[in-house]
């Protein structure tokens, strides 16, 4: 009896017990809140205690990664690799067989609780500011950075005179890009010095003990399960380690971790039927350039009313019209009006030499343009002593490690930024970030000078272009999210991307926390809500738009204008001027023929023939040219018969008829854009 007793308290006991623990939990349920969808900072200061628990309490070296972290992921299951980052260079996307035919790939082990909750690939400016701005929100991030200082682009490459935008606000000018970037440069100023910059860098990812810091890293290959990323496998010292985590956010420069997981993207100019990149440069360093000499040849320049040039206490510009004097060694390297930027060291960084027909996507191409760029160097040097007022004494200290490098791929996302978004000043409810720098397009060529598209007052960065096809989990920030490669000329900018990146660094936070995926956020107006707020509480430039629209669009022949910008065969410059009611000529007519024959993939032979008889342009001769690419490249029986095929289209309709200066007038810019661009607009729609 006695032990039937004692059992019997027993089994009473551990009862209450169990109750006791579900009433617990129970109770916690209802009382704690599921998200943060209405207490963000709450979450944001709950989240932030957690994670600093988790964390090492000293910070983190230079070096990398504490030993508890290394041991823990050494003893993560190895992954199986989709692609090398050095495979990723060509467009295509193919997955190569990772397994004998026969066998049953096998799937990572995916850690119940990765080691991060994001993974920012990038040392640049962009991975920094994504970072910071996803560890201040709460999660726990592993920023991995390639060199053996934080900055990337500004600090490796040595790019150290910015390109800022400015937007009018009631009487004064202010940044179009605020919070995290214009804390650094109000740290650092419009030209800074580089070892400065890489010290404030490091310091402000010091400070938060949110983020693991990992340099001389680098990235491997993506982890990947099935079509989403969980990791990343980055080699530091000769050893390769996996880390796993809820989020990958890709800050490289050429999205080689997009490329990698297979994400579609586009390379250079071609998404408008051109094989080429910007021209890239090596920023040099010379001794010896006197702060006085540069200074007294802008007087001489502003007293002739030139004030193109310019000087302040950190950076000077000009000397244009001479770089134009300079004959380069190498064919395909050009000397423009340089950027100067000084430094503490007494020392100047010049940007000035723009090298062509650089694929950095190839090593070999990458490093044969920065032996080119070495190679000319003693003839730039001598040019400059003769011909750079304050310049002659000036000797060559060394060069930039890496290339500036301002164009490789554009990824596709949920949404892909078009020329006409950034120059009819659209906005968008789910905007992250503002733009208002020209459209700068560098040359591709030595015998191109390049040219500006357009001047925006301002325009809105979507969420949606950092989220690509394809894969899951994952954002692109920097110049190779998804822009189309003409608007990319004002969003590559680091300021733009910084902006960008900050904004994809608070909405990581929302995607961790609520289990909401990337691409989720996309339609989720909530999510855009909380994540713009909170970029306004971090100082964020997040205004509406209701800036005027330009007044070419009030142009009868906008419409086939913006099809001839958008595949880059017209220019507004800095006053967005296309000069509409000008004789356009007959060179420029059938090269712009000739440009839509090629996109259409036709022979264009034709055209070099005409224009050799032609003595002008006529509205009828450019009909006739029309409605000869219409026809499949085949020529339509006389003048009259053109004509009419055009009408049938509707390429020529009463918008024309009522304002074109008739059919034997030599044709205006305007004319041209409306007949070559409509007829081109109508043969793309026929092939979708």
């Amino acid at each position: 009896m006695k032990s039937k007793s004692k059992a019997k308290r027993i089994i009473i006991y551990v009862s209450g017990i169990v109750f006791a623990v579900c009433a617990v939990l129970l109770l916690a349920y209802f009382l704690l809140p599921a998200s943060f969808d209405n207490t963000p900072d709450e979450f944001v200061k709950t989240t932030a205690a957690a994670t600093e628990k988790t964390l090492p309490e000293a910070e983190t070296s230079i070096s990398g990664q504490t030993a508890a972290q290394t041991t823990a992921a050494a003893e993560k299951t190895s992954a199986v690799s989709l692609t090398t980052l050095a495979e990723s260079t060509a467009p295509a996307v193919d997955v190569p067989e990772t397994t004998a035919p026969e066998q049953v790939p096998v799937a990572p082990t995916i850690p119940d609780e990765p080691d991060f909750d994001v993974i920012v690939a990038g040392g640049d400016p962009e991975g920094i500011a994504a970072a910071i701005a996803a560890a201040q929100n709460g999660m726990k991030v592993l920023l991995v950075c390639e060199d053996n200082a934080l900055g990337g682009l500004f600090t490796i490459s040595e790019l150290n005179v910015l390109d800022l935008g400015y937007v009018k606000s009631g009487l004064r000018n202010v940044l179009a890009n605020q919070g995290f970037f214009e804390k650094f440069f109000k740290a650092c100023g419009n030209s800074f010095d580089l070892e400065e910059a890489k010290a404030w860098f490091m310091k402000q990812v010091n400070a938060e003990k949110n983020i693991t810091l990992l340099m001389n890293a680098e990235i491997s290959e993506p982890i990947m399960s099935d079509k989403t990323i969980i990791g990343l496998t980055v080699t530091q010292n000769d050893e390769k380690t996996d880390y796993y985590s809820h989020r990958v956010i890709d800050a490289t420069t050429d999205a080689d971790v997009a490329a990698a997981a297979g994400v579609p993207f586009s390379i250079g100019m071609e998404d408008y039927g051109s094989s080429g990149y910007q021209a890239v440069t090596l920023v040099f360093e010379l001794s010896g350039v006197s702060y006085e000499g540069v200074k007294e040849y802008v007087k001489e320049y502003h007293a002739r009313g030139d004030y193109s040039v310019g000087i302040d206490a950190v950076s000077a510009w000009g000397y244009g019209a001479e770089a134009k004097l300079y004959e380069p060694i190498d064919d395909n390297l050009r000397l423009r009006g340089p950027n100067i930027g000084f430094q503490k060291n007494g020392n100047v960084l010049i940007n000035a030499l723009l090298i062509c027909g650089v694929n950095a996507l190839d090593e070999e191409s990458y490093n044969e343009g920065i032996e080119r760029a070495k190679a000319e160097l003693p003839n730039v040097i001598k040019f400059m002593r003769e011909h750079f007022k304050g310049f002659e004494n000036c000797e060559l200290v060394r060069t930039a490690e890496k290339l500036y490098v301002r164009e490789t791929r554009h990824i596709y996302g949920e949404y892909r930024l078009t020329i006409d978004d950034v120059l009819e000043y659209r906005d968008f409810d789910d905007k992250i970030a503002l733009g208002c720098y020209p459209v700068d397009i560098q040359p591709v060529s030595a015998k191109d000078y390049g040219s500006v598209v357009g001047n925006p007052v301002l325009y809105a960065i979507p969420y949606r272009c950092t989220v690509p096809l394809e894969i899951e989990n994952l954002w692109v920030v920097g110049r190779s999210a998804s822009y189309d490669s003409l608007p990319h000329g004002s969003t590559r900018t680091v300021p733009i991307g910084m902006s960008v990146a900050e904004g994809i660094g608070v909405a990581c936070a929302w995607s961790v926390k609520n289990d909401i995926s990337p691409r989720e956020m996309c339609n989720n107006e909530k999510a855009m809500n909380w994540v713009q707020a909170r970029l306004e509480k971090r100082g964020a430039y997040l205004i509406d738009i209701n800036a005027e629209q330009p007044e070419v669009m009030s142009h009868w022949a906008y419409e086939g204008l913006k099809v001839i910008r958008s595949i880059g065969m017209i220019h507004g410059g800095y006053d967005n001027d296309y000069k509409l009611e000008a004789v356009l000529g007959k060179w420029s007519t059938v090269n712009m023929c000739k440009r839509i024959s090629k996109l259409l993939g036709r022979d264009y032979s034709y055209f070099d023939a005409q224009v050799q008889v032609m003595a002008g342009a006529t509205n009828e001769d450019v009909a006739y040219f029309a409605a000869y690419i219409l026809n499949g490249n085949e020529k339509p029986a006389d003048r009259e018969t053109a004509i009419k095929m055009l009408e049938d289209a509707g390429i020529i309709n009463d918008v024309f008829y009522d304002n074109f200066g008739g059919w034997q007038e030599e044709a205006t810019k305007g004319e041209v854009c409306w007949l070559l661009g409509m007829t081109y607009k109508y043969i793309v729609d026929e092939q979708k």
